[in-house]
């Protein structure tokens, strides 16, 4: 009997080098991740970056470089950077807000509409696809083979360019103000959802989520805005963690701007003046936002994307208004 209480010399030493595993190679192995997705960051910052100075370059680049850098570098320059920064610092720590603040602010100081869309398109792209890798490398997100997670995305992303589609036959038998009403009631009305019913769980649901796809896709083909709110509101009523849903709603909607941003260089080009700082300031805070949504609890977040939905809904309505 003492024999049989006693485990055997081989299984103990399988548990006690078992318990000495456990713990060094998880670590090994996330550390690697990072480096692997930082690394990959850089290289599509650099290349984006170059791409863009050839393209806002003037012909006369190579024998003019020092005074072509002196005319660029200018306040309203490093304005507009500081400002894609905060705005995609705050977008992708909460999976929301970067469009919707940073173009009524470039219409503000006279930029055109169609300078202002087709650069914010391309630096949601880039940061959108980066971020959604950097949540995933840091543990916020899975987007690993077979995982829910990259389903979702995936599937966010289809019925997203769907839903444009559709979005662009409605718009034109809308006005405009009713569009808009329409988006400010219904993100607001998610805000005060999220917000009422914040220590509820909710069961997953796909129905929900494709629903969710369409649904902000059509907000942003018919006004440009309203698509991260609904998303990133909408999967924590549809059973998601908020740290999840945000780094979903980054990749997914990095994946939703291929389309536009393949259209309008086919079309109308992107401004390469304009795009270039909003990448800068743009790729810039990815890192840190990351790393943010990686050390705030998911109820805090679940609470501040309940508020900042809320308040981007009021602020719709506000405009609207006045």
């Amino acid at each position: 009997m003492e024999r049989q209480d006693q485990p055997s010399a081989p299984a103990a030493a399988v548990n006690t080098r078992a318990r000495c595993d456990t713990t060094p190679a998880p670590k090994k192995r996330a550390n690697g991740i990072g480096k692997a997705y930082y690394f990959l960051w850089a290289t599509l910052f650099f290349v984006a970056v170059s791409f863009l100075l050839i393209r806002s370059a003037d012909p006369a680049l190579l024998t003019k470089l020092a005074e072509t850098s002196r005319s660029f570098l200018t306040w309203q320059v490093l304005a507009m950077v500081m400002a894609a920064f905060a705005c995609e610092y705050v977008d992708s720590t909460l999976g929301m807000g970067y469009g919707t603040t940073l173009a009524p602010a470039l219409l503000l100081v006279g930029f055109e509409p169609l300078q202002i869309v087709p650069a914010v398109l391309l630096s949601e792209l880039l940061t959108g696809l980066t971020s959604g890798v950097l949540h995933h490398g840091a543990g916020n997100v899975n987007f690993r083979k077979g995982s829910r997670h990259r389903h979702v995305a995936m599937l966010l992303a289809v019925c997203s360019i769907v839903g444009t589609v559709i979005a662009v036959m409605v718009s034109l038998q809308i006005p405009k103000w009713a569009l808009k009403g329409y988006i400010g009631l219904l993100v607001f009305g998610i805000g005060v959802t999220i917000l009422a019913t914040r220590n509820r769980t909710y069961g997953f649901s796909w129905k929900k989520i494709a629903g969710l796809g369409l649904l902000a896709a059509f907000n942003k083909g018919m006004s440009g805005g309203g698509y991260g709110p609904v998303v990133c509101g909408g999967q924590l009523l549809s059973g998601l963690e908020a740290k999840s849903a945000i780094g979903i709603t980054s990749m997914a909607e990095g994946l939703t701007c291929v389309v536009g941003v393949i259209m309008f260089l086919a079309t109308v080009g992107i401004d390469g003046r304009l795009a270039l700082p909003l990448v800068i300031g743009a790729m810039l805070s990815v890192p840190a936002s990351v790393h943010s949504v990686k050390a705030f609890s998911g109820k805090w977040l679940r609470m501040a994307i309940g508020v900042t939905t809320l308040v981007l809904g009021a602020t719709t309505l506000i405009r609207l208004v006045f």
